[in-house]
């Protein structure tokens, strides 16, 4: 038995079909009257959509594609799944795939025959490609870009503020007493945009303490993976003056390091203590539990994929700058105390409080 149709609906809801189909498609602006009852009449119907027949219709896969550089990486990991779970609620299937970095995989996605083509829309989160490659690329599959690769707004980007987020990261160690702050992550050459923002955050904080960088607590990584930080932390240990805190670039590179500072027989955060960033769940269960910048990944996923939806629909919306909120979490790593709950504290206003901003 066939299932209730659009025209079922409209004449439960007392509607024309054109309202219907504004409602569970999301085309145009619909009142709030006349939206709460059409879903009622949805909800009383058990109204299911055909999505085949209406992608097909519309000369779209119903697929989107999301392109991230590691997998293995538990940031991206759990990002792809909030992608996934947004991109489901507007009924989209993603295929998940990872470059490794590498520039030349980059670049094969923005060719006219790549597997890009096969999607309606692609989120991607790039390390290597520049913003005239993806100006001058052979398809013209929507695109939405994630990270923290800088386009200087000539396409829909989301991400959270790093060097404000890096700014507080190492604000909270300055503000604990600790003066020999290093940071673990720094990549100082052309595509570690994502590093050198952090770092900038990082000086920016020592300025508005009134301290000076030293820059010997400076240590680059070439990934921001465990075993980095592992190696960084034991080359700060060997400093004639080893620091008493580090801010990390990601949480990998933290837990790397309060392995090597337990190897070393030190005590985190008595001796030394240490932030990261990402929020990964694995910071949670560390010992002691990471204290780390936590971008909003739900709402990073929810705005990439409604603003790659509003392009896969034609929406001519100027591409943007879309800053999503962070916050610092703070655990044992620099309190040695075991939060009741997770302590949460915004930025400072115009940062993480206020949700995403358009720049």
């Amino acid at each position: 038995m066939a299932g209730p149709t659009l025209r079922d609906v409209a004449k439960r809801a007392n509607v024309s079909i054109r309202t219907v189909s504004n409602v569970v498609n999301g085309y145009a602006p619909v009142s709030d009257e006349l939206r709460a009852r059409v879903q009622a009449a949805l909800d009383e119907l058990d109204y299911r959509p055909n999505l085949i027949a209406r992608n097909l219709k519309q000369g779209r896969s119903g697929m989107i594609a999301l392109v991230v550089p590691e997998l293995d990486v538990p940031y991206f990991a759990e990002l792809a799944r909030e992608v996934i779970t947004a991109a489901r609620a507007r009924g989209y299937v993603v295929m998940v795939d990872q470059t490794d970095g590498d520039g030349e995989r980059e670049r094969e996605l923005l060719g006219r025959d790549s597997r890009a083509t096969m999607f309606d829309g692609l989120l991607l989160s790039p390390l290597s490609v520049s913003a005239e490659e993806l100006r001058a690329r052979g398809n013209r599959v929507p695109i939405v870009l994630l990270g923290e690769h800088i386009f200087n707004g000539s396409f829909h980007h989301v991400a959270i503020d790093n060097v404000a987020a890096a700014r507080e990261a190492t604000a909270h160690l300055l503000g604990l007493g600790r003066r020999r702050v290093a940071a673990i992550g720094d990549q100082p050459y052309a595509t570690g945009e994502t590093a050198q923002l952090r770092t900038s955050g990082y000086r920016q904080a020592h300025v508005r303490a009134g301290l000076e960088v030293d820059e010997r607590l400076i240590v680059p990584t070439p990934r921001f993976h465990r075993r980095q930080g592992a190696t960084a932390m034991e080359q700060l240990l060997a400093l004639p003056e080893p620091p008493d805190a580090v801010f990390c670039y990601n949480d990998l590179l933290a837990l790397g390091a309060m392995r090597a500072l337990t190897r070393a027989g030190l005590r985190v955060p008595d001796d030394v203590a240490v932030v990261g960033m990402d929020d990964i769940e694995e910071g949670q269960y560390s010992t002691p539990s990471l204290t780390t910048i936590a971008p909003d990944k739900k709402e990073i996923a929810r705005m990439a994929v409604d603003v790659l939806m509003e392009s896969i629909g034609g929406a001519a919306r100027p591409p943007a700058e879309i800053v999503v909120p962070h916050r610092l979490i703070v655990r044992e790593s620099t309190t040695g105390q075991v939060p009741a709950s997770p302590a949460i504290r915004p930025e400072e206003p115009g940062a993480g409080e206020r949700g995403q901003r358009y720049v």
